[in-house]
């Protein structure tokens, strides 16, 4: 799949415009033609050889005119002419947090900086001091920016992991010689970034494995290639390895393999103290091996149930198991939903039939449509007589379905004053209230608090939508007093979001687990702006997992009745 690359030149291209000046439109276009190429899930040159690339939405006849060049030459002349005297370094600066195009520029043409070593050299001179626009506080988010952007290097989103294996394991399932396969790693325990990606298979022919996993399509360089190990890059960048062990021995590995480091340790140290070694290889009492097929037989022998991936992070849950008290958590098929996505009426791509066609696919019973509200301009958010008109449209929808509904909502802004961006009698008319914050974020702490809080305490407000405001590559988010808004919350029986998109995964796993001790219901919803990326609630599924959700936990396990019942509760 060429996706990544393809998305790659698309996102780059807007940057270059943006840092040269060109027209927002131009610049707007390809950032939209990356992204929902990036988020798509099927092949690109699949499509394209099937002439359906106009059918993306997004994507029109010049568009796919430069994605067909560029899988046919591996050039794309556009690309080339847009990066004519504008280097690597350049674009890499681009990608820190908090030095936008136009920032670029300045400095560049103010202080000749053209990479990152430039620009650490002017910090640490106190250079970008004085510059038009850059006080001390650009200055402290530029340094954090620069810290984030390293990290990031290191790390892999999960949102470009989760798919690259799902789609390798479903190949290398196509060999006869493997008896069983797993992500294994941060991977497999669903964090949000990741560092390696690693995946387990058992068997007796490792030669084979390891051939089909180093030959398999997508793969671009092969690093290493053993009976019982390879390695190799894919079309998306990353590295992948494979190590294959014995049948007898893959509970064992994966239990090894799959982490936490701290989780392990906590492990060995109960083993230890029932005379017992646990080590990839299986559970040995002395010479003699009494076990590892299985992941569970590690846990049984240490006197307790096998614990979930996801909460292995040495967090109180070893503790849990040997007391028989881990949570029931919540699986992909309790979802009913999908609670927060975006049209075509505001900055979505679908129309209202083709989100519900896809989320009758996906098995749900009801999908929210949650438009961007008038003050978020950017999104071509609705002003009130659309969303009357968008409610119109919607009941009219609904009589055509049988077993599904449409919910009618809208993501409002909580604006920087702390009003919210529609009057109680147009909100009393949505099944669904969502409400969020796009604007003012470098308000002090007490401010954003206090605006969200508002916002909790309207009788129509219902979710919170990615409540800290981050974007893990992109930006720490807002500061804001979330152990009050989470009492808060609780108080007025408003649920908080985990918003699926891969770049926010808002709430974490951490406040998760607060707002369910707390007694917070939580929303697990993609904010799709398009059907390519309501895959994501997997992601969401993940997180709720790792902050020990339980399906009576979150909203969109409600049947349609039980869902609209909890968000009226509030209005009465």
């Amino acid at each position: 799949m060429k996706n990544h690359e393809i998305a790659t030149l698309f996102g780059r291209i807007a940057d270059v415009l943006e840092l040269k000046g060109d027209d927002s439109f131009r610049i707007n276009s390809y950032r939209k033609a990356s992204r929902v190429i990036a988020d798509l899930t099927e092949d690109i040159e699949k499509l394209a050889s099937e002439e359906k690339l106009t059918d993306i939405p997004g994507i029109g006849k010049g568009t796919a005119e430069k994605i067909v060049e560029y899988i046919k030459t591996g050039k794309m002349s556009k690309y080339e002419e847009v990066m004519k005297g504008v280097s690597e370094e350049t674009i890499t600066l681009m990608q820190i947090p908090g030095l936008g195009p136009k920032t670029v520029a300045m400095l560049n043409r103010e202080l000749g900086i053209v990479g990152l070593s430039d620009l650490e050299n002017a910090l640490h001179e106190g250079k970008l001091k004085g510059l038009f626009g850059i006080g001390d506080k650009k200055i402290e988010n530029i340094i954090k920016g620069i810290e984030l952007f390293k990290t990031s290097q290191q790390r892999i989103s999960i949102g470009m992991a989760y798919p690259v294996v799902k789609r390798i394991i479903a190949g290398l399932r196509n060999n006869p010689e493997v008896k069983d396969i797993q992500a294994a790693g941060s991977l497999r325990r669903m964090k949000e970034t990741v560092g390696d990606i690693d995946i387990l298979a058992s068997g007796t022919n490792g030669a084979s494995i390891v051939e089909s996993f180093v030959s398999m399509n997508g793969v671009t360089q092969v690093l290493a290639s053993a009976d019982t190990k390879g390695s190799v890059r894919v079309e998306e960048g990353v590295q992948v390895d494979l190590r294959v062990v014995k049948e007898d021995e893959f509970g064992a590995a994966l239990q090894y393999f799959t982490g936490s480091k701290e989780h392990n340790i906590h492990l060995r140290e109960i083993a230890k103290k029932k005379g017992l070694k646990i080590s990839e290889y299986g559970i040995f009492k002395g010479e003699k091996k009494i076990g590892g097929s299985m992941e569970e037989d590690v846990y049984k022998a240490l006197g307790m149930n096998c614990i979930p991936p996801e909460l292995r992070e040495n967090r109180g849950e070893i503790e849990a198991a040997q007391l028989g008290k881990l949570p029931n958590l919540i699986e992909l098929s309790d979802i009913k939903g999908d609670l927060h996505n975006h049209s075509n009426w505001s900055d979505g791509t679908p129309t209202f039939e083709e989100m519900a066609e896809h989320a009758i696919k996906m098995g749900y019973k009801y999908l929210v449509v949650s438009d961007h509200s008038k003050s978020l301009h950017v999104a071509n958010g609705l002003k009130d007589d659309e969303l009357l008109e968008e409610i119109e449209e919607i009941d009219k929808l609904n009589k055509k379905f049988k077993g599904f509904t449409l919910l009618k909502a809208t993501e409002m802004d909580i604006k920087a004053d702390g009003s919210l961006d529609f009057l109680d009698n147009i909100l009393e008319k949505l099944d669904v209230v969502v409400a969020s914050i796009h604007s003012g974020f470098k308000q002090e702490k007490e401010k954003i608090t206090e605006r969200m809080i508002a916002a909790i305490c309207n009788p129509y407000v219902n979710i919170i939508a990615h409540p800290t405001g981050r974007l893990i590559s992109k930006r720490e988010g807002y500061e804001v007093d979330i152990d009050k808004v989470i009492e808060v919350c609780a108080e007025t029986g408003t649920a908080l979001e985990i918003n699926c998109y891969y770049d926010r995964l808002d709430l974490n796993d951490i406040y998760c687990r607060k707002a369910r001790e707390a007694g917070v219901m939580i929303a697990i919803s993609t904010d799709a702006h398009h059907i390519d990326q309501m895959w994501m609630i997997e992601l969401g599924i993940g997180i709720a997992r790792r902050g020990w959700l339980e399906a009576k936990d979150v909203i969109n396990t409600f049947s349609v009745d039980k869902l609209k019942a909890f968000c009226m509760k509030k209005r009465k």
